[in-house]
């Protein structure tokens, strides 16, 4: 490979605070930024996965700096996968992914935060929320689990809660894996006609796709209330599988290199010493 990272990798299909987000301005198909086709581009990203696994195990090894990787899309857009192609070189003691489900009986007795902030990463650590704190401006909105009135005012929470994290040393990536209703539909298909897929389907999927409209609407305006210098939101087009990896690593990637991380110097005067 030539490179390893594009200029300016962290600014990568970036959403600057303040603006204004209509997804279907958004082209899920766009691979325009790609270092080349699928082949050199899945190149790069095996590239860009070795180099995370070499950032992490110093990451790992100082036990200061934490990072913190969201990921939010609607059913099928590729969460799981993203996990497997961009994580999959990490050393796993320093990786820590949580998938956020339903809340339980427990949780629902608490606020709604509660259950994100025992999942945040500790020193040391990358931390990936399969979904996360969003359901809870997204999917409680769209199913009306919850009043106008009270998501409302989830969003001045969220990102209150996130600025507490970045003040306390956690760098924040949030990534929307953003597919087309068609590339949707192929998808669950494949599901339903791969007997080893059968187990990712779910009823409940063709319910959510009846509300796709919804679920737009309620991702651009989470994307446009959350989107802060301390934790911006990345809109990434991922109907192409290798395209929307290549991009995640590059912008993950790229974030643990602006860290400017360097191995620890042992707590231990070494002069002198010899193994016998």
């Amino acid at each position: 490979m030539g490179h390893v990272l594009i200029p300016n990798a962290m600014k990568l299909h970036r959403i600057e605070p303040g603006s204004s987000v209509d997804l279907s301005d958004i082209d899920p198909s766009d691979t325009s930024e790609a270092p080349g086709g699928k082949k050199v581009t899945n190149a790069a990203t095996e590239v860009l996965a070795t180099r995370l696994g070499e950032l992490q195990d110093i990451l790992w090894a100082r036990q200061e700096e934490r990072v913190l990787v969201v990921l939010q899309g609607i059913d099928t857009s590729g969460k799981g996968g993203t996990v497997k192609n961009v994580f999959g070189e990490v050393n796993a003691a320093g990786l820590r992914v949580t998938s956020f489900k339903p809340p339980s009986e427990s949780e629902l007795a608490r606020d709604y935060l509660w259950r994100v902030h025992a999942n945040v990463p500790a020193g040391g650590e990358i931390a990936v929320f399969d979904r996360s704190h969003y359901e809870d401006v997204l999917a409680v909105r769209v199913l009306g689990l919850l009043p106008k009135s009270r998501w409302k005012k989830r969003f001045d929470h969220i990102n209150a809660f996130e600025k507490l994290l970045t003040d306390e040393g956690t760098t924040i990536v949030k990534v929307l894996l953003h597919i087309s209703k068609d590339e949707q539909k192929r998808r669950l298909q494949s599901r339903l006609e791969v007997e080893r897929k059968h187990w990712k389907f779910r009823l409940s999927d063709l319910d959510a796709r009846k509300r796709w409209d919804d679920y737009q609407e309620a991702f651009a305006e989470t994307v446009e209330r959350t989107s802060t210098e301390h934790a911006p939101w990345h809109i990434i087009p991922a109907d192409k599988k290798w395209y929307r990896n290549w991009a995640v690593a590059t912008i993950v990637t790229a974030t643990l290199e602006g860290l400017d991380l360097t191995w620890p110097e042992s707590p231990d005067d070494l002069t002198g010493v010899v193994v016998e």
